[in-house]
C-alpha cells in the first residue's frame, strides 16, 4: 500500500511527498513503528517522521513527530549489526542524522527501501549519482548491493561471497543471489539492460537445471490467544529439517485496538514462539515478517541458503468493511530463490457458512490488488499470478453445507473424509472455477480443524454449536511441486482451530554459471548489431477509446494493443505540459510503462474508476470523462490516444442538501438540474425564499436506514463485516433509479452501502467548519447539542436520524454484539471530518472525535 498518499494529504500547499517507507524506531527498550516521508517544498528537501496507529490510508492516520532537513551536515549511514542472523533477518538498519537531530531506524528489505534511500541520497548536498548512504562510515551503494565499476557493464555475474553467512551478505543477496548479470541489479536501469534481462528470461531453460528443496507451510488461527504452549508438535513434526519455513497466523489479536489501529504486542510474542520452535537440526535466517491486524506471515530460510534469496517484497490487502479494514484480507511475501520466483500468501477470508460468494470475492480482491514493486522501475508491478510458484495458506473459512452437525460428526467419526469433501464449499467453488482457479489441494485425510472448545479436542459445545469444517487450508500453483504431507496437529489446544501443515518438495531453477555466461554474451552480441539501427516505432490497435455508462465505484476496462516494429523499444505514458500526472484521477493505464522486443506486442488495459474524490465534480458536470493520453517512446516519437466516456450521475458523491431538493431519482433528472442543485451552497438550502421545500433527509439515506432498521437490528457483526460488491452495485442502481420496490441485498451489503454513502459526501454530516468546536466540546454534552442545533437544517436532520437509528441498534447489543465504542469508531471518522488544510489529527484528537459521537449514542436527552 502506498502510504505516501496519507502524508501528501497532511501537507500544506506547495509541498510534495515523493516517496514514503515504514520502519521500526528503537526507543529505549521498546520498538515503535514510524512512517518516513521524503518531502520536497520550494526546492528544499527533508525527511518527515510520522507516528501512526494503523496502516496509513488518509491524513487522519498519521501525526508529524519531527522533521530532519536534508542540508549541510545531513548523512545516512548504514548500521551493520552483529546480532544473530535469524534475529535481524534481511532488513537494513540506517542512522539518519543532521546538525541537530539523529535517529536509527530499521527499514524493510526490498526494492522499495532501496528506492527510498536512492531518492534521499539524490537530494543530499553531498550525494554524487546514486551514492550517499554510508556503511560504517564509508560510502556505499544505496541499493544494498555490492558496488562495482559502472564501466564494467558487460561483465557477467559476480562470484558469491564464501563461506560464512553474515548479516551483510543477507542484505546484499539481491546481487549475489539474483542469478542474473550483475548489471541488472544496478540502481539505474536503461533500455539496454531491460532488453538483456528479458532475453535472459526467455533463454532461461538453456542455462538452468532443477534442484529440489523442502518447504514447510503452516497455518494457524489462534483466536486472539497468546502462545501458552509449545509449537514444536506443529513446526518440528518431521525428522528432516525443511529448507524454508512459511508460517502464517490469523486472528493474532481480536481487540478493538488491533482492529482500528493495527497495533498489537502479540506480533513479538508469536514471532518468538515460532523462532524458538524451528527444527533444531538447522540454523535459520528470518527473511521477512509481514502483518495486517491479526494476519501475519513469517518466512525463514536455512542460513546457508540465505544468499540464494533475493528480490524480497511484502504487501498487504485489507478486504474488510469498506474494502480496507484489515480484520479480513491477505498478506504476502514474494522473493526469488535461485532463479525461481515464489509468492507466499496468507489470507483470512469472510466468515459464516452462507458467505461463500463473499469469500470468492475476497480471493479475487487479494489477487487483483496485491502488487509488488520490481527492482527495475521501468517494469510494472508484479501480481500474485506472475510467479513460478504460489503457495496459498490461511483460514479460508469455506464450510461444509447441506449436512447437519450430527451427520458431519458421524462421518468424521467414520473417517469418511472423501465423502465429506463432496459437501465442502471450497472444493465446489474450485470445481466451478469461481475461486482458486488453477490451484491444487492435496487429499484431506484429517478431521475438520474448526470448531473446538479451547483447551481440548471437544467439538463446539456453545449455544451456536458450529458445524465442523475444514476452514484452514493450504493450496499451491506452479510446476515441479510435489506435496509430501498434508495434516492437522491435534496436540495444540489453545485455540478453537487446529493448526495445519504441509511439506512440499519444490523443484527450483538453479543457474549453471558457464552456460549462463554463454547466453549472456550471445544476447549482448546480437543486441550490439541492432543498436542505433533505427528509431523505434509502434502500431496501436486503436487511437480512440470510449467508456459507456460509467457508474460510481464500478470498474470499467477497455483494452488496446501496442505492437512493436524491428527495434526494441521502451514506452511510457507521460504527463502533458502543466500537468503532474499522465492521466486524470479517474483513469489508469496498466501497464503505464514497459518495453517491447522486436515484433512483440503488449495489451494495455485502461481502467476507469470513479470514487468519492471525483464523483461530485462529475455529478455536477464541472468535469467530464475526457482525457488525452500521451504514449512516449524512448528515442522515438509520441502517440496520442483520446479517452472519453459518459458518467451516470449518482446519489453517491452528491451533497446532502442537493439530495434533499431532488424529488426524483437522480438519473431521471436533467444534467442542468443536477448541476444547479449540486453547486448550490449548503447555507442557501435553509433559505425560506426557495420555491420548493426540501425533504427532511435524503430519500436514499432513508431507504438504507429503514431497510436496516426493519431487517438488521439483530444482525451479528453489522458494520464490521463487508457485503458483496455485486449487491452494492444493485443497491446503488436502485437508489439512483428510484427502484425502491426492488431494493435487494444482504444486511451487510446495505450496511456497507450506508457507510460508503456517508464517506462519499463532499461535505460531511457535521460540516467541516464545526470540527474544532466539536473537539472542544467532546466532554460537554450541552455544548455538543448546541453545535448540532447550529448545523444547516438538512445536516442536523441527518445527524439526529442516524443517532436515533444507532441507539436502536444498541438496544439489541446482546444479539448484534455492537457497543457504543464500536459504533463511535466506525461512524466518528465519517460524520466528523477535519476541514481541508487542517493539520493532521493526532491520536488525542481522534479520540475526541470518537468521544463526541459517543455522547449521542449513550444518551438521547436534549438539555
Amino acid at each position: 500500500m502506498d502510504q505516501s498518499v496519507a502524508i501528501q494529504e497532511s501537507l500544506a500547499g506547495g509541498a510534495t511527498c515523493r516517496i514514503a517507507v515504514q520502519g521500526l524506531l528503537a526507543s529505549g527498550e521498546s520498538v515503535e513503528s514510524r512512517l518516513l516521508g521524503l518531502v520536497e517544498c520550494r526546492g528544499q528537501h527533508a525527511i518527515y517522521v510520522y507516528t501512526h496507529r494503523r496502516m496509513a490510508i488518509t491524513a487522519e492516520d498519521v501525526s508529524l513527530e519531527r522533521v530532519i532537513p536534508i542540508s549541510d551536515g545531513f548523512a545516512v549511514e548504514e548500521v551493520v549489526l552483529d546480532s544473530d542472523l535469524h534475529i535481524i533477518g534481511s532488513d537494513v538498519t540506517v542512522q539518519i542524522s543532521s546538525a541537530d537531530d539523529r535517529l536509527t531506524v530499521q527499514l524493510p528489505f526490498g526494492s522499495h527501501t532501496r528506492t527510498f534511500l536512492q531518492e534521499v541520497s539524490r537530494c543530499s548536498p553531498e550525494a554524487v549519482g546514486s551514492e550517499g548512504v554510508k556503511q560504517n562510515g564509508r560510502k556505499a551503494a544505496v541499493s544494498q548491493s555490492c558496488s562495482h565499476d559502472s564501466s564494467d557493464r558487460s561483465a557477467p555475474r559476480q562470484n558469491k561471497l564464501k563461506p560464512e553467512v553474515r548479516t551483510e551478505q543477507v542484505r546484499a543477496s539481491r546481487v549475489m543471489a539474483s542469478n542474473k548479470a550483475s548489471i541488472l541489479s544496478e540502481p539505474k536501469f536503461g533500455l539496454r539492460d531491460t532488453i538483456i534481462k528479458s532475453q535472459l528470461v526467455q533463454m532461461e531453460d538453456s542455462y538452468t537445471h532443477i534442484r529440489s528443496y523442502r518447504v514447510f507451510v503452516g497455518t494457524y488461527n489462534v483466536n486472539g490467544q497468546s502462545p501458552m504452549e509449545s509449537l514444536q508438535p506443529w513446526l518440528r513434526c518431521d525428522a528432516e529439517p525443511p529448507d524454508i519455513y512459511c508460517v502464517g497466523f490469523q486472528e493474532l489479536d481480536l481487540t478493538k485496538e488491533a482492529f482500528f489501529f493495527n497495533d498489537t504486542p502479540k506480533e513479538e510474542e508469536w514471532f518468538k514462539a515460532v523462532t524458538d520452535s524451528l527444527h533444531p537440526d538447522a540454523k535459520y535466517a528470518k527473511v521477512k515478517l509481514v502483518r495486517l491486524v491479526g494476519i501475519m506471515l513469517l518466512l525463514y530460510v536455512k542460513a546457508d541458503l540465505a544468499l540464494n534469496i533475493s528480490e524480497v517484497e511484502a504487501e498487504t490487502v485489507g478486504t474488510g468493511i469498506m474494502g480496507r479494514m484489515g480484520n479480513k484480507g491477505g498478506v504476502a511475501i514474494r522473493f526469488k530463490f535461485h532463479n525461481t520466483s515464489m509468492c507466499i500468501v496468507n489470507s483470512h477470508l469472510a466468515a459464516h457458512t452462507e458467505e461463500y460468494e463473499r469469500r470468492n470475492q475476497d480471493f479475487k480482491d487479494i489477487c487483483s490488488r496485491m502488487q509488488f514493486c520490481q527492482s527495475d522501475p521501468n517494469l510494472p508491478p508484479l501480481t500474485i499470478g506472475k510467479h513460478d510458484v504460489i503457495l496459498w495458506l490461511g483460514d479460508l473459512n469455506y464450510r461444509l453445507e447441506e449436512l447437519d452437525v450430527a451427520k458431519v460428526k458421524q462421518l468424521v467419526e467414520e473417517k469418511a473424509f472423501l465423502e465429506l469433501c463432496q459437501y465442502d464449499q471450497l472444493k465446489r467453488q474450485m470445481k466451478a472455477n469461481a475461486a482458486f482457479e488453477g490451484f491444487t489441494e492435496g487429499e484431506i485425510s484429517f478431521q475438520p480443524t474448526y470448531k473446538y472448545d479451547a483447551g481440548c479436542d471437544d467439538w463446539d459445545t456453545s449455544e451456536k454449536c458450529r458445524v465442523p469444517a475444514w476452514c484452514d487450508r493450504i493450496l499451491w500453483k506452479g510446476q515441479n511441486i510435489a506435496q509430501l504431507s498434508y495434516r492437522s496437529h491435534m496436540a495444540l489446544k489453545l485455540s478453537d482451530h487446529k493448526p495445519v501443515s504441509s511439506v512440499f518438495d519444490i523443484g527450483v531453477k538453479v543457474v549453471n554459471e558457464e552456460l549462463y555466461r554463454k547466453a549472456f554474451e550471445e544476447i549482448v552480441r546480437s543486441l550490439d548489431k541492432l543498436e542505433n539501427a533505427n528509431i523505434p516505432s509502434v502500431t496501436l490497435s486503436c487511437r480512440e477509446i470510449h467508456f459507456k455508462d460509467v457508474k460510481y465505484m464500478q470498474l470499467h476496462v477497455e483494452r488496446f494493443t501496442i505492437r512493436n516494429g524491428q527495434v526494441p523499444c521502451q514506452f511510457e505514458f507521460i504527463s502533458k505540459p502543466d500537468e503532474e500526472t499522465y492521466c486524470k484521477e479517474w483513469l489508469i493505464a496498466n501497464p503505464s510503462k514497459g518495453f517491447l522486443l522486436s515484433d512483440a506486442e503488449i495489451t494495455v488495459e485502461l481502467e476507469v474508476f470513479v470514487n468519492k474524490s471525483t464523483a461530485t465534480r462529475l455529478n455536477s458536470g464541472e468535469e467530464k470523462l475526457e482525457d488525452i493520453l500521451v504514449l512516449h517512446l524512448v528515442r522515438g516519437k509520441d502517440y496520442f490516444l483520446s479517452v472519453t466516456g459518459n458518467y451516470l450521475p449518482s446519489c453517491f458523491g452528491s451533497p446532502i442538501h442537493t439530495l434533499c431538493y431532488m424529488r426524483e431519482p437522480i438519473q431521471d433528472m436533467s444534467a442542468e438540474s443536477i448541476r444547479k442543485l449540486t453547486l448550490m451552497p449548503v447555507d442557501m438550502s435553509d433559505d425560506p425564499a426557495q420555491d420548493e421545500k426540501p425533504t427532511d433527509i435524503p430519500k436514499e439515506l432513508w431507504m438504507m436506514v429503514d431497510h436496516l432498521n426493519r431487517n438488521a437490528s439483530q444482525q451479528e457483526d453489522l458494520f464490521q463485516q463487508p457485503g458483496l460488491r455485486s449487491e452494492f452495485e444493485q443497491i446503488r442502481d436502485c437508489l439512483d433509479k428510484g427502484m425502491y420496490d426492488t431494493f435487494l441485498g444482504s444486511n451487510h451489503s446495505v450496511a456497507e452501502a450506508l457507510l460508503l454513502f456517508l464517506e462519499s459526501l463532499p461535505e460531511p454530516v457535521i460540516c467541516c467548519r464545526f470540527y474544532s468546536s466539536c473537539l472542544e466540546s467532546a466532554s460537554n454534552y450541552g455544548l455538543s447539542c448546541q453545535i448540532i442545533s447550529d448545523l444547516p437544517v438538512c445536516h442536523k436532520n441527518v445527524f439526529e436520524y442516524l443517532m436515533a437509528f444507532l441507539r436502536e441498534l444498541l438496544k439489541n447489543s446482546g444479539k448484534n454484539h455492537l457497543d457504543a465504542n464500536i459504533l463511535a469508531s466506525v461512524f466518528g471518522g465519517l460524520l466528523l471530518r477535519p476541514p481541508p488544510g487542517h493539520p493532521t489529527p493526532d491520536i488525542a484528537e481522534k479520540r475526541k472525535a470518537q468521544q463526541f459521537i459517543h455522547q449521542f449514542l449513550v444518551r438521547d436527552d436534549l438539555p
